[in-house]
């Protein structure tokens, strides 16, 4: 997405009230899709987590971890690439199937580590992307530099992670971790700064489909933020 010359966050050029309702109605359906999709998530989790049928499928066939993760790789590109050919509704309903397949794929987390752990961890998550997507949301300060620092900074800690599955340091898992949490703090501060610049320069007839690709992006950086935490704040169970 190219970006004109105007500056919201400019204060010698105020935001036009059309341009604030708009974003107030963007972001508002921004956070109620994202809101929808943790919920799938959560209860396809929480169900699958206690269905013995589903364990015992798990356990035995490991190949289907890995076609969860390549299909959620194939609806997330899919999203991404074709979001202004896709229908609104058709973008949003991959978007909540997304959600339902993360939600299979996360199942295991429940059989690692202990639920109350998992509740805690949930808060403090949930505080962490508050406080930074509002950050976001009402800073005055222009966060374009921050996109391409935290990309390079995703794709190095994506190279990290597969080279710590052959290497298996504890030590370097617990440095990974902790530029997880610092990139998607930042990461969530910025896809909203973001999500709110291009709801003040696209038409309003973009802005469902800006809506989902939004509720995606802060949907994955809290997901994301979660499972980082609860290598901190989880307690395995025994």
């Amino acid at each position: 997405m190219q970006y004109n010359n105007f500056n919201p966050y400019n204060a010698s050029a105020a935001t036009p009230p059309a341009y604030g309702a708009r974003v107030a109605d963007v972001m508002k359906r921004v956070y109620f899709k994202m809101t929808v999709g943790l919920l799938i998530t959560a209860f396809v989790s929480l169900f699958c987590a206690n269905n013995s049928t589903y364990a015992s499928f798990i356990m035995q066939n490991s190949w289907f971890m890995w076609a969860l993760m390549i299909a959620e790789l194939v609806i997330v590109l899919g999203i991404g690439m074709g979001i202004n050919k896709l229908s609104s509704s058709t973008a949003t309903a991959l978007f909540y199937v997304f959600s339902l397949v993360n939600g299979l794929a996360l199942t295991p987390i429940f059989w690692i580590y202990t639920g109350g752990s998992i509740v805690k961890t949930f808060f403090i998550t949930a505080g962490t992307f508050g406080a930074m997507s509002a950050y976001g949301y009402f800073t005055k300060s222009d966060l374009s530099r921050w996109g391409s620092i935290l990309f390079m900074a995703l794709i190095g800690l994506i190279i990290a992670s597969l080279v710590n599955i052959f290497l298996k340091s504890s030590s370097m898992e617990w440095i990974i971790s902790v530029f997880g949490v610092i990139i998607f703090v930042g990461l969530t501060a910025w896809d909203t700064w973001q999500i709110k610049k291009m709801a003040t320069e696209m038409p309003q007839a973009s802005a469902s489909r800006l809506a989902t690709i939004g509720a995606l992006n802060l949907y994955l950086d809290f997901i994301n933020l979660f499972l980082y935490l609860l290598r901190f704040f989880g307690n395995t169970r025994d």
